[in-house]
């Protein structure tokens, strides 16, 4: 593990953070891969693509995310069975638990990028994990800082990842599973479940907030486009956005979070986040090209015995995924945006 890109404007003391372990900064993904399988938190298909296993939670825990109702938040939430508040004592006991337990790590993995393809409304954002997969994951999910931008990059906002910790009713919340996003304070701590997915939704979540006061639309919705015409499919996860937005006809903008504002549409992250389940390649050629390329993360795939992808297997979930960077995509626009001019929605 080498080749850091040390962001020396926003150290790890900034989040409460003094690590007794290795930490590295900003790694590849060939890197991390690497650092994944070293460390056996996944292993390598016979093509070369990282598989990962998430255990007992293969999806998302909506019973055990939180937002911290904290003053002011009142009016600026809609409180309910999805977002469920807590209060700041909560958070700050299960803070000071995850900052604990990632000083304790005996490796630290840190990924800066941004959310937003749009220059104008990005934000930059941080992951700091304990696993080396979740990390590139960050690097495959969200839109990819130069080495100039890294030096720089000064996060909005932070998720500390403890997938390791897990928690008790004692702490104030339902299960050993916590997710909770402090809006206010800029922070996000994850902790108990392994499941790559709840990265991405808790930045979701935060765009939803903060991107409507600017005047702008946050959609959960797959988007293609023509040149001329910008389609959106709008569905719950697991509803076939992605594969509608996979058309061989139009260029892909991005297949799950996106923005409209007056410039157009654009794509909130970097890569997709594909459901695998039952993936052929007579019927979803592109994605299923994705599988076999190194640098791609495959989530909850059983394997066969000679280490290919076996993708009608739902042993472990019906929930698989994969993981890949768009432009492992080659009919794209080029920067995961797309004009308003004439607009359809499905």
């Amino acid at each position: 593990m080498s080749g850091d890109s040390r962001n020396f404007a926003t150290p790890l003391a900034s989040h409460g953070l003094d690590p007794e372990g290795s930490v590295h900064w900003n790694l590849g993904w060939e890197e991390l891969h690497e650092s994944a399988v070293e460390l056996g938190e996944a292993k390598l298909t016979a093509d070369g693509v990282l598989l990962a296993t998430t255990g007992e939670r293969t999806g998302r825990s909506p019973n055990d995310r939180f937002i911290v109702d904290e003053a002011g938040m009142a009016e600026e939430v809609l409180w309910g069975e999805v977002n469920r508040p807590t209060a700041p004592a909560v958070f700050d006991r299960l803070l000071a638990k995850t900052r604990a337990h990632l000083n304790s790590a005996e490796n630290l993995f840190v990924k800066d990028a941004f959310c937003g393809a749009d220059p104008e409304y990005r934000m930059p954002v941080r992951l700091v994990s304990e696993k080396a997969w979740h990390a590139s994951f960050m690097h495959n999910m969200f839109v990819r800082a130069t080495k100039e931008e890294l030096v720089s990059h000064v996060p909005e906002y932070t998720i500390l990842h403890a997938p390791d910790l897990r928690s008790s009713m004692s702490d104030g919340v339902n299960s050993d599973v916590f997710v909770i996003i402090a809006l206010d304070r800029k922070l996000v701590i994850i902790g108990g479940t392994h499941y790559a997915g709840e990265i991405k939704k808790a930045i979701f979540t935060i765009m939803n907030h903060i991107l409507p006061a600017k005047g702008l639309l946050p959609m959960h919705c797959s988007a293609n486009t023509d040149g001329d015409n910008t389609a959106l499919f709008f569905g719950l996860s697991g509803t076939g956005k992605t594969t509608l937005s996979a058309d061989p006809g139009r260029a892909l903008v991005g297949d799950d979070e996106h923005g409209w504002s007056d410039n157009g549409v654009f794509n909130f992250e970097g890569g997709c986040y594909a459901k695998l389940i039952r993936l052929s390649e007579e019927d979803e050629p592109a994605i299923y090209a994705t599988t076999k390329m190194p640098g791609s993360i495959l989530e909850n795939v059983v394997l066969n015995a000679d280490g290919t992808p076996d993708f009608d297997n739902g042993s472990l979930t019906q929930n698989t995924r994969g993981s890949y960077p768009i432009e492992y995509i080659e009919n794209r626009t080029p920067d995961s945006m797309a004009g308003n001019r004439r607009m359809s929605c499905s």
